[in-house]
Formats: C-alpha cells, sequence, structure tokens
C-alpha cells in the first residue's frame, strides 16, 4: 500500500496549533485594500482559529 501523501499547497497556507487547532491569516486582505478603511485593514491582519467543518476537511488534507 502507498504512503499518505500530505496536501502541500494546504501546509502552506495552515499551521496546526499544539492543542490541534487549526490557523490561517484571515481573509479579505489581499486586493481591494483602497477601499477598505483603515480601522478594517488593521482588524483583519493576524490569525483566526478555523471552524469546525474546516478543521476536519483541512487535517485530512494534511495527513493527520
Amino acid at each position: 500500500m502507498p504512503k499518505m501523501k500530505s496536501h502541500t499547497g494546504m501546509g502552506k497556507r495552515v499551521r496546526v496549533t499544539g492543542n490541534g487547532k487549526i490557523v490561517s491569516a484571515q481573509s479579505g486582505k489581499r486586493h481591494h485594500m483602497e477601499v477598505k478603511s483603515s480601522r478594517h485593514a488593521r482588524r483583519i491582519t493576524g490569525l483566526v482559529v478555523l471552524t469546525k467543518a474546516d478543521t476536519k476537511r483541512i487535517k485530512r488534507l494534511l495527513g493527520r
């Protein structure tokens, strides 16, 4: 039986914390930044914990 391969693209986009939570950069910070207010732009920086539904799917892609 061949080894299970992890999805390398997903591995570059998310990180697994010590407790097993999946964190990634918050969405909405790539383009159209001139339209968004400075306050909104600051608030969407940093990492967020992904939802339970996403966590199950992403862990399968990561091979965990």
